[in-house]
């Protein structure tokens, strides 16, 4: 018995140790995609100042010219980049890593780590219509096959690391480890490993991420907005807000795949024109009309306080829609949350002033239906519905409006469903394994209804 005793709590000590140990990976998983991450955004606000440097130079046509140029060479040389060394570091980066943890891609840290910082910091930084998030997510990831890579994990503890790299990524991204926890849990609820150590290894990876982010980078949330409560009166506006985002999230879908596919075709039969003629145009569109491009988040601090009417706000909604499938489908480094947020909140605003022309009475806030729009177009785009209510709360620290916010995702989520939209990353990540030839297992279906 005395022997027997020994060994349970020999036992239970070693499962201890290996608890602590993993943990203890997954928060330098968190420190390095985090310290990595925030230099990384640093780096982009600086680069996206070039545009007012060259205008104390020149002006007039020969300023639309020079950016139209910057911006097309730092394009061409953003894919020449992904093309060359690390093809996979293109675009988001998420369904690289969903398609890691099925087993299905591999992640070459030592490559896609600084092609993703520096290709990206060109591309985002020239003024294409791209966040930061993709990239951030990836490099999360490579940091942490690179640490389960000299640990020498197990497969398990390696996709468990995995995960907690991506949502080290998207804390440091957008200062929210909460939604960056449950990112993982409802995005890749198909590919992540349950177990104790792993979703612990989330936690704590996003909170020595945002630990590492708010010490570089501030404490404050991103976006922060305020607004008053919500009448209950009102409520019935975000249902009808949410029916348009949910069609508006699946047209959204529908272009980047139909424009990812068109450029690619375009990169065999003449490499680099796309790309060249996408970097003029937003390039000159940088000087022409600012808000049209770059990935957003000042964008829409900037129109909130400018309040330019409906007529502007529609077709500055339209304009991102096309800068912003169109930079997403160059194939340089860059991901699509602050894009669609800043999108959203031009159909918001516009949805929102016009709701209080047509009701005078009700005192509508505009700036309420800009806010759950963000919510609303990032679920029925990523179809995550929680993960869109947590992350817009956070971003902005509007918690007035949490109960218009879950109105207007689950009426986004419910109608993208009925329209047959699928989501963008699962899309993308079924495009990939296509273009390389791999087959992938059929999950299991999901149940649809009632039994």
């Amino acid at each position: 018995m005395e022997a027997g005793g020994r060994g349970l709590v020999k036992s239970e000590l070693s499962f201890r140790t290996s608890d602590a140990r993993y943990v203890l990976l997954a928060i330098c998983v968190g420190v390095g995609a985090g310290s990595i991450g925030s230099v990384f955004h640093l780096a982009i606000d600086w680069s996206l100042q070039w545009p007012q440097w060259l205008a104390t130079h020149i002006d007039g046509a020969l300023l639309v010219v020079a950016a139209a140029l910057i911006t097309m060479v730092c394009t061409v040389a953003a894919v020449f980049v992904v093309q060359k060394i690390a093809p996979e570091a293109g675009g988001s980066g998420v369904q690289e890593i969903e398609g890691a943890m099925e087993g299905l891609r591999e992640v070459r840290w030592q490559r896609v780590l600084p092609v993703k910082f520096f290709a990206g910091l060109a591309s985002i930084g020239a003024g294409l219509v791209l966040g930061r998030e993709g990239p951030t997510i990836h490099i999360g990831a490579s940091v942490a096959e690179g640490v389960a890579e000299r640990a020498k994990a197990s497969d398990l503890q390696r996709r468990g690391l995995l995960a907690a790299g991506a949502a080290a990524g998207l804390a440091c991204a957008f200062n929210a480890p909460l939604a960056a926890v449950l990112f993982v849990i409802e995005e890749t609820r198909k590919q992540f490993p349950y177990t104790f150590n792993t979703y612990m290894g989330v936690i704590a990876a996003a909170i020595m991420s945002t630990v590492m982010t708010e010490v570089i980078g501030g404490v404050a949330p991103d976006l922060a907005l305020s607004v008053p409560q919500i009448p209950l009166a009102l409520l019935g506006h975000f249902v009808l807000l949410g029916a348009f985002l949910g069609a508006l999230g699946v047209l959204l879908n529908r272009a980047i795949l139909t424009m990812v596919d068109a450029a690619h075709r375009w990169q065999i039969r003449i490499p680099y024109v796309y790309p060249a003629i996408v970097g003029l145009v937003v390039g000159a569109t940088v000087i022409l009309q600012p808000w049209a491009v770059t990935g957003g988040e000042t964008v829409i601090k900037e129109v909130v306080a400018a309040h330019p009417g409906i007529a502007v706000m529609l077709l500055l909604g339209v304009a991102r829609f096309v800068t912003m499938v169109a930079s997403y489908s160059t194939g340089v480094p860059g991901g699509i949350f602050a894009p669609i947020l800043a999108l959203a909140a031009s159909f918001g605003l516009a949805f929102g002033e016009i709701a209080a022309a047509i009701t005078p009475g009700l005192d509508i806030p505009p700036l309420a239906f800009a806010i759950c729009a963000m919510g609303g177009l990032f679920t029925s785009s990523v179809r995550a519905p929680v993960v869109g209510m947590v992350l817009i709360l956070e971003l902005t620290g509007a918690y007035d409006v949490t109960l218009a916010l879950m109105i207007t995702c689950l009426t986004a989520n419910l109608v993208a469903q009925w329209l047959g939209g699928k989501p963008i990353y699962e899309q993308l990540l079924d495009r990939t394994l296509a273009l390389a030839g791999i087959t992938r297992k059929e999950p299991a279906k999901e149940p649809t209804g009632l039994a």
